[in-house]
């Protein structure tokens, strides 16, 4: 009886050792099979065993892949870059350890990152993402979400965040003002109605983008004097402001404040300085509101 237990036991695990992952695309097995740091018995399948062990990346980048069936199996996985192929649906749910992950250029209507908590990269630009929740993923610092069909995007809990590309998407709002640790931001041809950029980080920014966003008039940030000086690529109708009063504001708006007019206080030259109305010269007027704007009158 002992033998035969023994001799069970040896055949289950034997069997396990040599179980195969399932990987019905031509091209990506292809792939797995000539990449000698995954295939190491250098066979012409890959085994469970071998995928569960492996601690590297898959740079699948422009391989003409169709079905990325058989990622699942790389569980310690941490880094995928599966960019630049044909893919409409990707399972990443059992890659837990991924740290970055590109997908960039295909044709995926959807993407579940919700398990893949350590994740600091995301690049998942041109697909035809309606929506992305990236609540769970609070290590990330990078995120590439432009072209495609997103409405919204909520990147309250991303406080890690350093760089968000979220162009060319169909967004009507975006807050980024908890993330104190953003640097780069560009927003260009969304339909915004409102952007808070109040994020106490400012004078950090190397670069800032919110053109082509023809219905946002109001820019709320941390000092509006300096972000007209500094910050150029806007649209004529936009003007910055520490309080828009709008829904993407941080402050609540009561009855009392609400006003339908508002008073010039003070003009500014493009350096900050004050100074009186000049024609031909470009100025800033600043509004008992609080908002901001930039002025050029020209006389002949």
């Amino acid at each position: 009886m002992k033998t035969t237990l023994l001799l069970l036991s040896i055949f289950l695990s034997a069997n396990l050792f040599g179980q195969n992952v399932y990987i019905p695309d031509a091209n990506f097995k292809a792939y797995l099979i000539t990449n000698s740091d995954i295939n190491t018995n250098g066979d012409t399948e890959i085994q469970v065993s071998e995928a569960n062990t492996y601690t590297g990346g898959i740079n699948c980048y422009d391989e003409n892949i169709s079905d990325l069936t058989g990622i699942e199996a790389f569980t310690t996985l941490t880094e995928l870059d599966c960019s630049f192929n044909e893919l409409t649906s990707l399972d990443v749910t059992t890659n837990t350890a991924l740290e970055v992950l590109g997908c960039r250029y295909n044709q995926l209507t959807s993407l579940d990152v919700s398990s893949n908590t350590a994740l600091e990269v995301l690049y998942c630009t041109d697909n035809q993402l309606e929506s992305l929740d990236v609540s769970t993923n609070t290590a990330l610092t990078e995120l590439y979400c432009s072209l495609n069909q997103l409405t919204s995007l909520d990147v309250t809990t991303n406080t890690a965040l350093i760089i968000l590309y979220c162009y060319y998407n169909e967004l009507t709002s975006l807050d980024v003002s908890s993330n104190n640790a953003l640097t780069e931001l560009d927003c260009d041809y969304n339909e915004l109605e409102c952007l808070n950029v109040k994020n106490g980080n400012n004078t950090a920014f190397v670069d800032f983008y919110a053109e082509n966003n023809q219905n946002l008039t109001c820019i709320e940030v941390d000092d509006a004097v300096w972000s007209v000086s500094n910050w150029t690529a806007v649209d004529s109708q936009t003007s910055f402001s520490e309080n828009c009063n709008n829904d993407c504001s941080n402050s609540t708006i009561g009855i009392n404040e609400l006003t339908t007019t508002k008073n010039l206080i003070q003009i500014l030259d493009m350096v900050g300085r004050e100074t009186s109305f000049k024609p031909n010269t470009p100025l800033i007027y600043v509004y008992d509101d609080g908002s901001i704007e930039k002025v050029f009158s020209v006389e002949y």
